[in-house]
């Protein structure tokens, strides 16, 4: 450093550049950071880096990639405004010292996501489009053309998820899910079939757990929403209720319920085939207990404040995170015995144990899967450490059953735009069979 440092000060600038790359060859230093210290003093130089020495322990980024999981891997900002509400069942179980709590609940954010950065796994997950337009009914439900008063609870968007395996064929079990636009409290029902009279008892199953009043649904333009049945419900309702429809082929008019129809229905159930009323049964039974409490009492999101556009780039700005029963207590429209209930079930519940509980109820639900049309999916829910997740598996070509009906939608759904690699596994499980 001392010799070039004193060669590169009296060097011409045709000199300095070629220095300049054989000091990068040999050091290995950016080339803007190598500059700045062949321009700088020579004591300057010649100074060591000071090394900032490590302020979280082992210990605590353990306990902290360990709640990570149990809350089935939230992004950082959730992780962070969780551990608070977590963290008196995270003594209990892992036995945090002051030291350590203190150290997790400093951690910010962005060190969470460098921390946790390589045990992070992404998957791409698609799902079927099932819905079939309405009748004529659209010219009795107004479009919602402008946003509702989004400072009062009641209001929401609903919409159906299909669990129809790889095909639509027979009667089989849909998720109806009903997302709050202002708590984002979102609950769900499952109904066999989507007939108009199982949906109008699936949202009186919902509005009984709400902590609120409901004031207004919003839908797309399905035939199990756009039909008199519903129509008759929301007149009759005391107060009437408001019924809105979204654009067709909008789907960011749905945006709330639509986020919510895979963190809260395909990432738990996948997209395998449920037809019996036994799973029916298992499904609702969890939805109305253990997933209700998970996702409203301990599962914090953010909400979109506003959008800035700088030129050509688009900034967002987000509200700080809660859970959904914690914006639920700011609001007046909330019901106070119901506020009171809740209160002592976020008090009295553990959230490791409501994992584990959730997880033992799904591996039943799973086993109930039917498979009288077609084969399982690409997408297997599995077990992993009590932690209830989703994850793609690929299966070997014996293991995928085919057929003339289904190849297009299952090849679409499997590999997306690879038609090439389709093609092999179609040629492979056919020889497979015949053999």
């Amino acid at each position: 450093m001392k010799k070039i440092h004193e060669r590169y000060g009296k060097a011409s600038k045709e000199e300095k550049t070629k220095i300049l790359e054989e000091f990068l060859k040999t050091c290995k230093y950016h080339r803007k950071y190598a500059i700045r210290l062949l321009n700088a003093p020579l004591e300057e130089a010649l100074k060591p880096r000071r090394k900032r020495a490590p302020f979280y322990s082992c210990k605590a980024l353990t306990i902290l990639e360990s709640i990570w999981e149990a809350a089935g891997y939230p992004w950082s900002v959730r992780l962070k405004a969780l551990l608070p509400i977590w963290m008196k069942w995270a003594r209990e179980k892992f036995g945090i010292d002051p030291k350590t709590e203190a150290e997790l609940l400093a951690i910010s954010p962005r060190q969470m996501d460098r921390r946790l950065g390589p045990k992070r796994w992404k998957i791409r997950k698609k799902m079927y489009g099932t819905t079939q337009p309405g009748s004529l009914l659209k010219n009795q439900i107004p479009i919602r053309t402008k946003n509702w008063d989004i400072k009062k609870a009641g209001y929401s968007e609903i919409d159906t998820v299909a669990h129809c395996g790889n095909s639509l064929d027979g009667e089989f079990v849909w998720t109806l899910n009903d997302t709050d636009i202002h708590t984002t409290w979102t609950e769900s029902a499952a109904v066999l079939g989507k007939g108009a009279e199982g949906i109008q008892k699936g949202l009186e199953d919902i509005s009984v757990r709400q902590p609120f009043r409901r004031r207004g649904i919003d839908s797309d333009n399905g035939s199990e929403f756009m039909n008199h049945h519903l129509i008759r419900y929301c007149e009759s309702s005391r107060p009437r209720l408001e019924f809105t429809h979204s654009r067709p082929y909008e789907k960011e008019d749905q945006g709330h319920v639509e986020q919510k129809n895979f963190t809260h229905v395909r990432k738990v159930f996948g997209w395998d085939r449920y037809d019996t009323l036994d799973a029916l049964e298992a499904m609702n039974d969890l939805y109305r207990n253990e997933l209700s409490l998970w996702n409203n009492l301990f599962q914090p999101s953010v909400k979109l404040k506003e959008k800035i556009r700088k030129g050509s780039k688009l900034i967002r700005k987000y509200s700080a995170a809660l859970t959904p029963f914690q914006r639920a207590l700011k609001c007046k429209e909330a019901d106070p015995e119901k506020v009171q209930e809740f209160q002592k079930l976020l008090d009295s519940t553990d959230p490791f144990d409501l994992g584990l509980r959730i997880d033992r109820k799904l591996q039943r639900i799973y086993k109930m899967a039917s498979q009288r049309v077609g084969g399982k999916m690409g997408f297997i829910p599995f077990k992993k450490q009590g932690l209830w997740t989703s994850h793609f598996e690929e299966k070997t070509p014996g293991h995928i059953q085919t057929s003339p009906k289904s190849r297009s939608s299952w090849g679409k759904f499997y590999f997306g735009r690879k038609g090439k690699k389709l093609k092999v596994l179609i040629d492979q499980t056919l020889k497979t069979r015949a053999a």
